[in-house]
């Protein structure tokens, strides 16, 4: 008989029992996206480098501009034209006023930039100023970005294209990022195959390899497979152990329930500790989490729909924890399509496909036993509904998390 726990008590016994993995290493700006900075970044330069114009326009004093309208323009003398990249030592005066392109140098005198819309060049060297311009206006300022000893980004940031870039902004083309967790899968059970094979009566193909694997990348680590292991207990035990050397995490798959030849909690506790032999959620009650060799073994059901489930629920909770990761999945408030029934007792996760409509975002439930797996093919997000509720109707609002 299990002895359950609660799906938040999993989050806390990972939060409580497992560190982050401290080994860092330096790798190239552009191969660092996935990875998970091991360093807060400060800037130690102005970004923007110089005062620059938002707009193509003229850089003027707001001053000279004050009062003009359509009917009655301010006259201003063009002294010359910015080409971009240039930074020469240009001066704007009373009366006096530049072209400047977008992203172009302010010259130095000048407190705003009028919109070229709002200006007329009568070609004899003047320039209509049909609208005021106020201090400020289209400026972009040196330091407006960042300034030298602001924290840019901090230890823990998962690095996607816009920290990439802001790197780049800085001139920093090496970054430090935590070691990639590595993840052994290990499958058991007399009754798989591997995938590339066709099933006899009562054989089914090893499914859960390849969820496990891409979950693990999905996450940002790195896999070692060790095939599929028949229901040997000495012969899973010893596989157990070679996994816990080699890697940080390891899924074992198969052997969680109750059954004869359902030894994995009995292997891990007689290796190491086993925290706990069952989550009260649906689907993957069956699940265990455990440490072996000082590795972290999470027991999964054989039930591709419970694995998956389990895998993007918890396993990756861990895996963020320990790539030292300080974020979790993205969550959409969504409108449930249809009523959603209670499980009496345990806590339940439902695939939903998500639809943008004008005005809102729609959830609609993908209801699948935890035996079968391919009609989660399409799900976009999760919704949790939790054990103490009677269902959700129609209509209610849900929380739903991303699958990635």
């Amino acid at each position: 008989m299990l002895t359950v726990v609660s799906p938040e008590e999993v989050f806390e016994i990972i939060e409580k029992n497992f560190t982050k993995i401290n080994d860092a290493e330096e790798v190239n700006l552009t191969d660092a996206v996935g990875r998970t900075l091991a360093e807060d970044i400060i800037a130690n330069e102005y970004i923007p480098s110089f005062d620059r114009s938002a707009m193509d326009g003229y850089a003027v004093l707001a001053s000279d501009t004050f009062g003009c309208s359509d009917s009655i323009p301010a006259i201003l003398r063009l002294k010359g034209r910015i080409q971009m990249g240039e930074c020469l030592e240009l001066n704007v005066s009373s009366g006096s006023c530049y072209y400047v392109p977008t992203g172009g140098a302010i010259p130095s005198g000048a407190d705003a930039v009028v919109m070229i819309e709002y200006t007329e060049d009568y070609g004899d060297g003047t320039i209509g100023i049909l609208k005021p311009a106020a201090k400020g206006s289209n400026y972009v300022f040196k330091g407006d970005d960042v300034k030298p000893g602001q924290a840019i980004i901090s230890k823990g940031k998962k690095l996607y294209s816009a920290e990439i870039g802001s790197l780049a902004s800085l001139g920093i083309s090496r970054v430090k990022v935590y070691r990639k967790p590595v993840v052994g899968i290990i499958s058991t059970g007399d009754e798989l195959v591997d995938i590339t094979k066709t099933p006899l009566p009562g054989q089914v193909r090893n499914i859960n390899s390849s969820t496990l694997i891409s979950v693990a990348l999905e996450a940002g680590a790195l896999y070692k497979d060790y095939g599929i292991i028949e229901d040997d207990e000495d012969l899973i035990a010893k596989t157990l152990v070679k996994a816990t050397d080699e890697c940080d995490l390891v899924l074992m798959s198969g052997g969680s329930s109750a059954g004869d030849k359902d030894n994995a909690a009995k292997i891990i506790e007689g290796l190491g500790q086993l925290y706990f032999h069952g989550i009260a959620v649906k689907p993957g009650k069956p699940t265990m989490l455990g440490v072996v060799n000082g590795k972290a073994v999470f027991g999964i059901a054989g039930h591709p729909g419970g694995a998956y489930f389990i895998s993007n629920v918890f396993v990756k909770a861990l895996i963020n924890k320990l790539s030292g990761q300080s974020e979790s999945a993205a969550k959409r408030t969504a409108v449930l399509s249809e009523a959603v029934s209670s499980n009496h007792g345990r806590a339940q996760y439902i695939a939903v496909k998500l639809e943008q409509t004008d005005d809102k975002l729609i959830a609609h439930p993908i209801i699948s036993k935890s035996g079968l797996i391919t009609n989660l093919a399409g799900a976009d997000a999760y919704i949790y509904i939790g054990r103490d509720c009677e269902g959700l109707a129609k209509g209610s609002l849900v929380e739903v998390t991303n699958v990635i």
